[in-house]
């Protein structure tokens, strides 16, 4: 044995010297500063930025030292997922052990459903009442502090649920949070909960990037501005796009796509002011099949659906695809990226005329927050001029980012007046005069949010190869008529299926959301199939 203690010696020096002597978490190497966490979709440049602001604003502020733990599990949909799985493990808990009442299948799926409300008095409340009531009433926790960044449908749905409440600011600042400041709704947008469980921190709209070397090797000498450009076949292969049902900013970008043809369809009617509503409702419906086969032939040029919306402004840029769908930010942040010294850039990005409305990226409180006071500390910050000022402020510009410009747009109106024009990264983008070009109609589309997402899965993404293939065939044929008219085939995914069928199916039922799935995929590629077969035998 001791003839092989050197040899054990060393192991043990490989095995627990790099424990020893690595260094401790970051809570820890600030000398006990105190941590606010926070769960986000925002990059790694935001987060570097608004961490660094700030720590130093809090410590000017109170002398104290502040560390923010982020936790990045994905975009949107995935947080949604996470934050649901959490706080189901802890209500769950807090029913079994603190209530000591038995779990159930009526309790799991009513704790957290905005559809379930308490009866008048709890001793009239059904099981399921009595376990919505207990949620609403607890201080139960998901272990995060605050919710930031997403689209604001994130932010409703957690807000309804019960997992964001009241954070205080809005009640506490009527100044701000009225018409003549940061309005309700732009746009048709919503900025701001009334109850305060959620309010916008920065603006966001949607559109097009763009490879200026890319389109000239093409050929393409008008660059794509409308989403209906995006269908042009000069593009086959060359639109880079990703998976609504992994990112809610990607599924919003595709609802404005059918907002803008419901919209055009309406205006292509009646310009009565009175108009009869039987029409209006044909001319929706018009407008969303128009819709459809634009997103049929907008997927049909895509090289891919990424799942990381972060990605498509990434291989715009290096030359992987021509243009691609985008929220503005990911295109102008990555456009500043590769910025050649004389100040031009291969990477372009343009907001789609007519077919974006202003939307914003909130925060919000969680319930049974471990740290609230720190949580609301940071909810002042980034709403505070200091705050708002790293989102489109210059790299080295007073009260500007450090490292990283942003390039998005606050909320607060002030910044946008002429006296900070010098300092702004974006100078000529006012996003309260965009939201005046468009207004967005959520009873349209709002309710059929989740079912535009499973749309273009099965339609675009799930038989994307015989998509694909049938553009091939329809090209090569100078696109006959009847295969047109079988490929463009949406009845399957009308407005009327998407309000009923679909939306049903999708009502928590996973073995029906998968069964139907399934058919209507089945569908689209036997329809691809027969479109592909027709046109080649056109010639």
């Amino acid at each position: 044995m001791l003839k092989h203690a050197p040899l054990l010696a060393l192991l043990a020096a490989i095995l627990f010297v790099p424990i020893l002597f690595r260094p401790g978490d970051r809570t820890d190497a600030r000398g006990n500063a105190e941590m606010v966490v926070i769960v986000t979709p925002h990059n790694e440049a935001i987060r570097y930025e608004f961490s660094r602001a700030f720590e130093a604003w809090y410590f000017a502020k109170t002398g104290r030292r502040v560390h923010v733990d982020w936790r990045t599990p994905g975009g949107t949909s995935e947080i949604a997922r996470y934050v649901a799985s959490e706080y189901f493990a802890s209500f769950q808990e807090y029913w079994t052990r603190r209530l000591g009442r038995k779990w159930s299948k009526t309790v799991e799926a009513s704790f957290d459903n905005a559809k379930i409300t308490p009866a008048a008095s709890p001793a009239v409340d059904s099981e399921a009442q009595a376990a919505r009531r207990a949620f609403l009433d607890s201080n139960v926790s998901s272990k995060l502090d605050l919710f930031f960044g997403g689209g604001s449908f994130d932010f409703e749905q957690q807000a309804k649920a019960g997992r964001l409440v009241d954070c205080g600011y809005v009640a506490a600042h009527p100044e701000l949070f009225n018409d003549q400041v940061i309005p309700r709704v732009v746009s048709g947008e919503p900025y701001w909960d009334p109850k305060g469980r959620w309010l916008g921190t920065v603006i966001s709209s949607f559109g097009i990037c763009y490879n200026t070397d890319v389109l000239s090797r093409l050929g393409v000498t008008r660059p794509p501005a409308r989403w209906s450009d995006l269908a042009d076949p000069v593009y086959a292969h060359e639109i880079a796009l990703a998976n609504p049902t992994q990112s809610g900013s990607v599924n919003k970008a595709f609802e404005m796509v059918i907002q803008q043809q419901m919209q055009e369809a309406l205006n292509g009617g009646s310009t009565d002011a009175a108009r009869n509503p039987a029409q209006d409702t044909h001319a929706l419906a018009a407008g969303w099949e128009r819709a459809m086969r634009l997103l049929m032939k907008i997927g049909a040029n895509a090289r891919y659906f990424t799942d990381a919306s972060t990605k498509i402004a990434l291989d715009v840029e290096s030359g992987e695809a021509a243009a691609g769908m985008t929220i503005d930010f990911y295109g102008r942040y990555q456009s500043e990226a590769v910025r050649r010294p004389d100040g031009s850039s291969r990477l372009q990005y343009v907001n789609a005329a007519g077919g974006t409305s202003v939307g914003v990226d909130p925060i919000g409180l969680f319930r049974g927050a471990p740290h609230p006071d720190l949580a609301r500390s940071f909810i002042e910050f980034v709403l505070s001029p200091e705050g708002q000022k790293l989102w489109n402020w210059k790299v080295g510009a007073p009260g500007g980012p450090h490292r990283y410009a942003l390039r998005r747009l606050p909320i607060l109106p002030a910044l946008y007046t002429p006296d900070f024009r010098q300092f702004r990264s974006d100078p000529d983008v006012d996003p309260y005069a965009l939201a005046k070009t468009f207004t967005y109609h959520g009873e349209w589309t709002g309710p059929l949010f989740r079912p535009i997402a499973f749309i273009v899965r099965v339609m675009c993404i799930d038989s994307h190869d015989e998509l694909a293939a049938a553009w091939r065939e329809l090209r090569a044929a100078g696109f006959p008529p009847q295969a047109m008219g079988t490929f463009e085939d949406v009845s399957a995914v009308s407005y009327s299926a998407a309000s009923q069928e679909i939306r049903a199916a999708l009502g928590g039922d996973k073995i029906q959301e998968v069964k139907l799935a399934k058919e209507l995929a089945d569908r689209f590629r036997n329809q691809y199939n027969l479109a592909a077969k027709q046109a080649r035998n056109s010639h």
